[in-house]
């Protein structure tokens, strides 16, 4: 059976932690830097570090953040923001970013996929995917939840995994930050039409909602924010109560 992976994720805004509620309403979670640190020492598998604000304003992510973290870590992290070329994630990796994560930039030019794909390794790119219902249908949306697409969330997951992506990263923007549980129905759903790892994200609360992701779901791997970075779930107690779950994580 293959090891689930707990990652806290940060969101970065000018240069600082954040997090919200759907999106919106962001308050200051601490330093990227020293929580990376903190996450690598108590247990965390892998980290993903959005700079959330970059696709917004139309700038890549910052790459001396990706040195600090890369200089204070020792397990994978994952860099996502304003990603839309080759010759970006080459300076990612080489600053020690193991993964990327691209999303506005691979709707507006799916090839993008594909480049990246063949020349770093599928393993290297992971597509992240926001999307909430819309008439009862999954829709696509970009640039941190603010435009919404017509593109079906299931249909687009499937096209990137077919153009190369080694990973789907999908937050639920109705669950994210309600702390009401995962989007299980949908990442069911995704883990039936799909061949690679789903990160699940959006809406962690407590740990039977890791447990129900991980069983219910048929998540590979569970991403949450605020329940780690306040010190609601402490990683390890999670692990241990997955573990007595017969969900199979790496302590």
């Amino acid at each position: 059976m293959l090891t689930k992976r707990i990652i806290p994720c940060l969101d970065i805004k000018n240069g600082r932690t954040v997090k919200g509620v759907n999106f919106v309403d962001l308050r200051d979670a601490g330093d990227p830097v020293e929580l990376a640190k903190q996450y690598a020492e108590i247990g965390a598998d892998e980290l993903v570090f959005l700079d959330i604000s970059a696709t917004q304003e139309g700038r890549a992510t910052t790459l001396d953040m990706v040195l600090h973290v890369a200089e204070q870590v020792n397990i994978p992290f994952t860099v996502g923001g304003g990603i839309s070329s080759v010759e970006h994630v080459d300076d990612l990796l080489k600053c020690g970013a193991d993964k990327v994560s691209i999303n506005s930039s691979a709707v507006k030019r799916p090839e993008l996929v594909n480049e990246l794909s063949s020349k770093f390794g599928s393993q290297c790119v992971v597509v992240a995917i926001d999307a909430k219902q819309i008439e009862g249908n999954w829709k696509v949306h970009l640039a941190g939840g603010t435009i919404p697409t017509d593109i079906d969330l299931f249909e687009w997951a499937k096209e990137v995994e077919e153009r190369g992506a080694g990973e789907i990263l999908f937050t639920s923007m109705d669950h994210d930050g309600t702390k009401n549980g995962f989007a299980n129905e949908a990442l069911a759903k995704l883990s039936e039409k799909l061949n690679i790892p789903i990160i699940a994200s959006g809406g962690a609360g407590n740990v039977q909602h890791f447990i129900d992701t991980f069983k219910e779901g048929k998540a590979d791997a569970a991403l949450a924010a605020s329940v780690f970075h306040f010190g609601e779930i402490p990683i390890f107690e999670l692990k241990k109560e997955l573990k007595k779950n017969n969900i199979e994580v790496r302590l």
